[in-house]
């Protein structure tokens, strides 16, 4: 009988694979690792002291989410409070304090079950998010003025949406457990950071990560229960259950998608059933506000209903935006089983959460926060993230000049409307410029960051080096090489030292 080895005298390789590097594969990456040093040596002893790249992305993630909020310093010393159009100007409105009064939690009203003065009935979120707003107004003292209170609100709600951030940044780092350094894309990106406390949207964001997470490791109850709750905060994270159900097919792993849809779906009942019982016309407020929201700001059925002398109904926008997004869904699901090998789950991911960004009749600056943790997943090169990254917030400060514009009287400051449209014309371009990138990588994997250092899939779980089993067309032809660039070709699955050699 062999002795067990023991700790010291086993390899770390053992324990997990080599890291990969991006200075040694990512120009860009290589040339900003010269503010801190140069790029990492192929002797540096990884993981050996408590500066793991977990820690550290996180530490910096919670650096940039400060930043932020010192962004937002001008609106919370008054530009909330005084002057229509001096929160626009500064580029620092955030819905939150407005909101506490504006939703009576000043007046401590039940959402869903107490009616609001004004034209708002009711809370017009999902569940979960109505509940992280009810925690923090009980967090936010009850005395001095309004003011005092708003302020207060809102940074209970900044300490709570820090810690999401916080758990965005740490499980993109382990979701790809080769590459941890790809956090650092969500750490850093700019627009996370501009728009982290405009809304709440970071709570759906922080499950949908965990979500994600819990697949890679093949868990597929506990990604389905996260899916479901990161639902119950916000639409769009049960769209990912259409690539996964495609993917699954390709690959025949029918019973893991099971679990997760059976997961995702008690989840979303356990949180959502109480209300719709006891409060059902509070609960639907969301549903029926989301279908009956005329077209609004950021979405380029904006710009066809303002060069239009009869601009389209509400009710026909509905139907077409469906229309092309289901036309967009049946796109996505032929490129997955047709592309030479099964696309990653973090791709697809990407690409149908853009889908519906593109072909909605809203966006809001916030939403960017939905994409920016897929999109390092899906794509983890810095200059294609930071050109997308660029337009958001090109577009992030469009939409706040174009407000102070409309808000500021006679005194037009701010950006005309012919102006927001180009602001909006480069948010559309820059999301479709990196859907391209990612469907480009999808349909010549050699070219995908990801799978260049030979790995399949390591966030897809059980779809990580399955072989397929449903396929379209030449699908299956993955032996021979379904690209041309300098290095040799990639063996799916193969785990390859990383030392920047291709």
């Amino acid at each position: 009988m062999c002795p067990m080895p023991s700790a010291e005298s086993t390899p770390a390789s053992v324990h997990e694979p080599d890291p990969v590097r991006p200075t040694s594969q990512d120009t860009v990456a290589e040339a900003g690792s010269e503010l801190i040093g140069g790029p990492m040596g192929r002797r540096a002893l990884l993981g050996r002291s408590w500066w793991t790249p977990v820690r550290v992305i996180a530490l910096v993630a919670i650096g940039m989410f400060a930043l932020g909020l010192v962004q937002k310093a001008p609106c919370y010393n008054g530009a909330w409070f005084f002057g229509a159009s001096s929160q626009y100007t500064h580029a620092c409105y955030s819905d939150i304090p407005h909101l506490y009064q504006g939703r009576g939690f000043v007046d401590g009203l039940v959402p869903y079950f107490d009616k609001l003065p004004g034209d708002m009935e009711y809370l017009e979120y999902p569940v979960l998010t109505g509940l992280f707003m009810e925690v923090a107004s009980w967090l936010t003292p009850g005395s001095g003025t309004i003011q005092d209170q708003e302020q207060w609100y809102w940074m209970v709600n900044a300490g709570m949406l820090m810690v999401c951030a916080a758990v965005i940044a740490v499980c993109v780092a382990r979701t790809h457990i080769r590459r941890p350094w790809d956090g650092l894309l969500v750490a850093l990106a700019p627009a996370f950071a501009l728009t982290a406390t405009v809304n709440w949207d970071l709570l759906a964001v922080a499950l949908t990560a965990a979500a994600l997470l819990m697949w890679s490791r093949e868990r597929p109850l506990a990604f389905g229960m996260l899916l479901g709750l990161a639902t119950a905060a916000k639409l769009y994270p049960f769209l990912i259950l259409g690539p996964l159900l495609v993917l699954c097919w390709r690959a025949g792993k029918w019973r893991a998608f099971g679990t997760a849809l059976g997961g995702a779906v008690v989840a979303w009942l356990v949180v959502n059933l109480p209300v719709m019982l006891y409060a059902f016309d509070g609960w639907s407020k969301f549903y029926t506000f989301s279908q009956e929201r005329g077209v609004d700001f950021g979405s380029f059925w904006l710009i066809l209903a303002q060069n239009s002398d009869n601009p389209l109904s509400t009710e026909t926008v509905n139907t077409l935006a469906t229309l092309l997004m289901l036309l967009c869904c049946g796109a996505v699901a032929v490129l997955t089983l047709t592309a030479p090998r099964r696309p990653r789950l973090a791709q697809l991911a990407f690409l149908i959460v853009a889908v519906f960004i593109l072909t909605n009749k809203v966006y809001s600056p916030q939403y960017v926060l939905w994409l920016v943790p897929l999109a390092a997943l899906a794509r983890p090169k810095w200059r294609d993230f930071l050109i997308w990254q660029a337009c958001e917030v090109a577009y992030f400060l469009g939409i706040w000049m174009y407000l102070a514009y409309t808000t500021s009287g006679d005194s037009h400051k701010g950006l005309p409307t012919d102006g927001y449209h180009w602001a909006i014309g480069l948010h559309l371009l820059g999301t479709l410029f990196f859907c391209a990138m990612v469907v480009r990588d999808i349909l010549m994997p050699d070219r995908d960051p990801v799978r260049r250092t030979g790995d399949d899939d390591p966030s897809g779980g059980v779809l990580d080096g399955a072989e397929d089993v449903f396929v379209l067309g030449p699908a299956a032809r993955t032996e021979e090489p379904v690209a041309h660039f300098e290095g040799p070709p990639v063996h799916w699955g193969e785990s390859r030292q990383s030392d920047g050699s291709l």
